[in-house]
């Protein structure tokens, strides 16, 4: 049997910590202005500083993590121009994404979408903030995955990983009951085949909830 390099070895477990941090930053597992530590993270992930500062220092790329000038490592606490930017670009390619995957939006998808709307119910009755953002990207990734833009779309997630800690204080700001009202809208746009209402409510739904952070 064919033993892997080290190299090997360091790279996948640089892969799997980037991701496994993506993804609890991206879902607000983190909150904003928090620090880490690569000893923090290697001892979380069990693995050694290498792949650690490598996932950090991709992360901090991304817009994920910040880098003070002494060195300091944490998730982003942004301020309001930041909201503002980062709510400007889910407001351009959101909708333009929904309006891509409109004409391949068939009953299949809109069930999907329906489905996941119900798992928000659930996870509001549990008072689940991760887990409520966590299916809200699902609801949005699901219906953006038809547009076929895949460069768009990695775009738009960059924008929602930035923003995952952020998302976290909104969650409780709202005191959500039921599910975002504009997902309804969404749904009854896609089964009518509504285009410019399709973008208002994605526009809506992607915008109005982080420009209420803005103190």
């Amino acid at each position: 049997m064919i033993q892997p390099r080290p190299q090997d070895s360091t790279t996948a477990a640089h892969e799997r910590v980037y991701r496994a941090l993506r993804t609890k930053i991206m879902h607000g597992e983190i909150a904003p202005g928090e620090a880490l530590t690569l000893r923090g993270i290697g001892k979380t992930y069990n693995v050694s500083m290498t792949p650690a500062r490598e996932a950090v220092r991709r992360l901090v790329a991304e817009g994920a993590l910040f880098l003070s000038s002494s060195g300091r490592v944490s998730t982003p606490a942004l301020s309001n121009e930041r909201i503002e930017e980062l709510a400007t670009l889910r407001a351009l390619l959101e909708p333009e994404l929904a309006s891509r995957a409109l004409p391949r939006a068939h009953f299949a998808l809109i069930d999907r979408l329906e489905a996941i709307n119900q798992g928000v119910n659930q996870v509001i009755a549990r008072h689940d903030a991760t887990g409520y953002i966590r299916m809200n990207l699902e609801f949005h990734r699901t219906l953006y995955l038809r547009a076929q833009a895949p460069a768009m779309l990695a775009m738009a997630e960059t924008v929602w990983l930035q923003l995952g800690p952020t998302m976290r204080a909104l969650y409780g700001r709202l005191n959500r009951t039921e599910p975002p009202y504009h997902h309804k809208l969404i749904l009854s746009a896609l089964k009518a085949g509504d285009e410019p209402g399709l973008r208002l409510a994605v526009r809506a739904d992607a915008t109005q909830g982080l420009r209420m952070l803005k103190g």
